[in-house]
């Protein structure tokens, strides 16, 4: 598989500038980021969120959890649960459950960025496949998620 077509659109739209990364294939955050060789706490993992008013995209470092109440608090609406994962597969044409690129934008879905990305200097995403992922310095990652909002939202699942 390749990098989804709508999100190589809107990266070139925006004059993005990444590099692709194959790594072998991985069934979750925590293990891409393993496999790609990559810090957990700089790969952006999409968490996706939704409720009677719509479907909404948390991302947070792959060695982070989202606060849901926190989140929830943020945004103003307190029935979010995790969407399903058909409605998932659905909105998010092209790409593998579970591999979910953090650029919730190019789908149209609203897209809320951790506070905690922005302390690193380099970003990985997930590809949209379980064999890539898309290598950000900090400051394309910071312009590409400049309009979202940001906030404080996550926690290690150790504290």
């Amino acid at each position: 598989m390749s990098i989804p077509a709508h999100l190589t659109k809107y990266l070139d739209q925006r004059g993005s500038h990444y590099e692709v990364h194959t790594h072998g294939h991985s069934r979750s955050s925590a293990e891409t980021a393993r496999s790609a060789n990559v810090p957990a706490g700089q790969l952006a993992k999409s968490v996706i969120l939704e409720d009677e008013t719509g479907v909404v995209m948390a991302v947070v470092p792959a060695d982070r959890m989202v606060l849901l109440g926190e989140f929830a608090r943020l945004l103003g609406r307190n029935k979010l649960r995790l969407a399903q994962e058909e409605r998932v597969a659905q909105l998010f044409e092209g790409c593998e459950p579970g591999a979910v690129p953090a650029v919730g934008m190019a789908w149209g879905v609203a897209t809320i960025v951790d506070d905690e990305l922005e302390s690193s200097d380099v970003v990985y995403l997930e590809g949209g496949d379980h064999e890539r992922v898309l290598r950000m310095s900090h400051e394309e990652f910071h312009a590409l998620m400049r309009a979202q909002p940001h906030g404080s939202f996550s926690r290690s699942p150790l504290h």
